[in-house]
C-alpha cells in the first residue's frame, strides 16, 4: 500500500499552478516519519532557529520568520531537502495548468463538468496519473491511499468523483474491462491540516519550486536574485530524478482526449 501526500502552489493570482503528490511505501512510513523529524533537527542546526514547519512561499523569499536567515543558507536548505528526498528514493508525481489556457477552455464549453476551476483539474489529474502508474503493480502493493492538505471548497468535489467515477476518466489508464474504476485509489481522500503532517509540508515545498522553474523558463517571470534560474535548474533535477514515469502524466503520443486535454494545458518545458 502507498500513502499518496498532495498539496498545491500557485492556485493564487500566479499564471501556472501546480500539484504534486510524494509517494511513500506503508511498510516504509514509520521510518520516513522518524527521518522527516531528524531532517527538522538538523536545518535547524543549519538556521540557528527551530524548524517544526515549512512555509515555502515565505522561507523562499526570506519573509517573516525566515528574513535573518541569509539566501546561501536558505539555499543550503532546499538542497538538503532535495538531498534527502533522493536519498529514500520517494516518488513524486505533479501537474502543472497554465491557467489562461484552463480558463479560455473553460469558456469555450470544453472541460468536463465535473472540473469546474484549476485546482479540481490538476487533483483529478494527479489521481488519474497515480491510478494508471500503480495499476500494474502487484496487489494489494499499488492501492494507494491519498492525502491532501485541508482545502474546504473542493474537497466534496473530489470525494464525489472519486466514489462515482465518471466514464471518460476510464481511456486515461486504458481500463480493462474486468477493472474497477479507479481501483487502485483507497477508500475517498483524507484531508489533514499540514502544520502536523511533514509530507504534506514536503509536497508543498516541491510544488512551490516546480511552479518556480516554470515560471522562469517559460518567460512568465523574472529572477529575483542572480543566478537564480541556474539553481531552479538544478533543484528541478533533483525533483525530476524522483517523478515517475511521465507515459503517467505527460505521454508524448497515443493520447486519448483526456490526456490531450491535459497536455494542451501543460506548460511548453514539460513537454520537452
Amino acid at each position: 500500500m502507498k500513502f499518496c501526500y498532495c498539496d498545491e502552489s500557485g492556485t493564487g493570482d500566479e499564471p501556472v499552478a501546480v500539484m504534486v503528490s510524494v509517494i511513500v511505501d506503508a511498510q516504509r512510513m514509520h521510518k520516513t516519519k522518524a527521518d522527516w523529524d531528524d531532517l527538522l533537527v538538523t536545518l535547524s542546526r543549519t538556521a540557528g532557529r527551530p524548524i517544526t514547519e515549512l512555509h515555502t512561499r515565505d522561507f523562499y523569499p526570506g519573509n517573516g520568520q525566515w528574513r535573518d536567515i541569509d539566501g546561501p543558507t536558505r539555499a543550503k536548505i532546499i538542497t538538503d531537502i532535495l538531498t534527502w528526498l533522493n536519498d529514500r528514493r520517494h516518488s513524486v508525481v505533479f501537474t502543472a495548468i497554465k491557467k489562461d489556457v484552463f480558463e479560455a477552455e473553460l469558456a469555450a464549453g470544453l472541460v468536463k463538468p465535473e472540473i469546474r476551476n484549476v485546482w479540481q483539474a490538476l487533483s483529478i489529474h494527479l489521481v488519474l496519473a497515480i491510478q494508471k502508474c500503480h495499476r500494474r503493480e502487484v496487489r494489494p502493493k499499488g492501492h494507494s491511499l491519498l492525502i491532501f492538505d485541508e482545502h474546504e471548497r473542493d474537497r466534496d468535489a473530489l470525494t464525489a468523483l472519486i466514489l462515482n467515477p465518471p466514464a471518460w476518466t476510464d481511456s486515461y489508464y486504458e481500463k480493462g474491462r474486468k477493472e474497477g474504476r479507479l481501483d487502485q485509489i483507497i477508500d475517498v481522500p483524507y484531508w489533514a491540516d499540514s502544520q502536523h503532517v511533514g509530507l504534506i509540508q514536503l509536497a508543498d515545498f516541491l510544488a512551490y519550486f516546480v511552479r518556480r522553474f516554470i515560471e522562469l523558463r517559460e518567460g512568465l517571470d523574472q529572477v529575483r536574485y542572480p543566478g537564480e534560474d541556474a539553481r531552479l535548474d538544478e533543484w528541478f533535477g533533483l525533483i525530476v530524478a524522483r517523478q515517475i514515469s511521465r507515459s503517467c502524466t505527460l505521454p508524448s503520443r497515443g493520447r486519448c482526449e483526456v490526456a490531450d486535454f491535459y497536455w494542451k494545458m501543460a506548460p511548453e518545458c514539460l513537454k520537452n
